[in-house]
């Protein structure tokens, strides 16, 4: 993998912004026709992109997934985009007076991306900045680099027109990419997001910041069980539990607890590992080696203050791989690790609760706020208990449906993130500064001396 220093960075930034003007005088219907474009090279990549996911992250079936999700994206921008991005025109309160509203994209847009998605969340930011006129630097993470090189061939004879490049390298890399952007999207730990935040307030550019999760499920008595345990099954250990939005605990009322605690554990214990051939399986391995310390750190916590694993439980190797094993766990405490900081493995806890209040006390004592789940045949009392949970996105009798439904628009809570919303329409309006003209008719206006 190239390291690209802050002289390099600076190069790269600076080509890019030559490209920008004439990419932003294009009209949007004219940038749409090239998100096209790569649309279809992108998809002539498929094989190859695939391939570089594998290699880096070790699993198959997401790695498709984030190609399908990326092609979507181009498609769903292009026909949005003209339509978001035409010029608005109005009277103003004063008669003779017109308001038009204009638009300024930010010239270029910095990309930090992490090691869980690596090409998904390389390109959610990049292909709306590109829609709206920006150009678009993007540093992915060093534990997973290896899709820049046939993404870049899916660039091949739209470099001139699509103003978008790539760097690489580790931290200094990416502190060099925020001295040369007018504005930073970053998505990935709490701890790194703050340093972020802290040198692009520093320079005063905005900064979007997607950051961790400790994404609660609320299990009424009432709930549908087993579809229920079927749906949580997938939310806290798809992708081997190592995403933002993947169901960290679950708190399941009392009557019902320990018929759903078994119906849960049959649908995760039947969950395979892929290591005989990651094209099968269920579960791929644990991506950053950090995080398997971090993982085990975790459990051995919860083991030592008496928690019980009804199925996994452990972390174990295979061909110089770390994989954890799906894991539920019972009589778990508010105080344990597990509960309370990210895990990003395949772990979910499970606790009682009494009633309403308990259920909404437990799921928002927690310095995170990303999203959430609720389960309820009561879907008045679900929405009721959705609005009072302290999370951006809250799927209802489902879970982790932010993974898959871009049109609604959220915030992040807490220390889960900082900006505006990073889905729905509203989103592109993260990459420009709002214009106004206010044009007068040749009245004489009453205020003059």
């Amino acid at each position: 993998m190239p390291v690209h220093d802050a002289t390099e960075v600076a190069a790269v930034a600076a080509q890019l912004r030559a490209r920008q003007p004439a990419w932003a005088a294009r009209t949007a219907p004219q940038r749409a026709e090239a998100l096209l474009a790569w649309r279809e090279r992108l998809l002539g990549q498929e094989s190859a992109l695939a391939e570089a996911l594998l290699a880096d992250t070790g699993r198959w079936q997401e790695g498709l997934l984030e190609i399908q999700a990326c092609a979507a994206s181009l498609a769903r921008w292009a026909s949005q985009g003209p339509g978001l991005l035409a010029p608005s025109q109005q009277r103003a309160s004063i008669p003779f007076l017109t308001i038009e509203q204009g638009m300024q994209p930010y010239p270029l847009v910095g990309v930090i991306s992490p090691w869980n998605f690596p090409l998904l969340l390389s390109l959610i930011d990049a292909i709306p900045a590109l829609m709206a006129g920006c150009a678009v630097l993007v540093k992915p993470s060093e534990i997973t680099p290896r899709f820049v090189e046939p993404l870049r061939a899916s660039l091949a004879g739209l470099t001139s027109e699509l103003p978008i490049d790539f760097v690489t390298g580790a931290g200094a890399t990416g502190q060099a990419l925020i001295d040369c952007v007018d504005t930073i999207a970053f998505t990935g730990s709490m701890a790194t997001g703050r340093k972020v935040a802290e040198q692009a307030a520093r320079r005063f550019i905005p900064a979007q910041l997607e950051l961790g999760g400790k994404d609660a499920a609320l299990v009424f008595a009432d709930a549908d069980l087993p579809r229920t345990a079927r749906s949580l099954a997938w939310g806290s250990m798809v992708n081997a539990g190592q995403s933002c939005m993947s169901l960290e605990r679950c708190y399941v009322q009392q009557p019902v607890f320990e018929a759903f605690a078994q119906l849960l554990t049959e649908r995760v214990a039947a969950l395979g590992l892929n290591t005989s051939d990651p094209r099968e399986g269920h579960i791929g391995p644990v991506i950053a080696a950090a995080q398997a310390r971090l993982i085990q750190a975790q459990l051995d916590d919860a083991f030592a203050q008496g928690a019980r694993a009804l199925c996994g439980g452990r972390l174990v190797e295979h061909g110089g791989g770390i994989w954890c094993q799906p894991t539920v766990l019972v009589d778990v405490k508010p105080s344990m690790r597990v509960m309370r900081e990210e895990t990003f493995g395949p772990i979910l806890p499970l606790q009682a609760f009494a009633d309403e209040a308990e259920a909404l006390h437990l799921a928002n004592d927690s310095e995170y706020g990303l999203s959430g789940a609720v389960f309820s045949a009561d879907v008045e009392r679900a929405r009721r208990v959705a609005s009072a949970l302290r999370a951006g996105a809250v799927s209802i009798n489902d879970c982790s449906l932010t993974a898959l439904v871009h049109e609604g628009a959220k915030q992040s809570f807490g220390l889960s993130g900082l900006g505006g919303t990073r889905m729905g329409a509203q989103s592109i309006q993260r990459f420009y500064r709002q214009q106004v003209f206010l044009v007068s008719n040749g009245h004489p206006a009453p205020w003059w001396f």
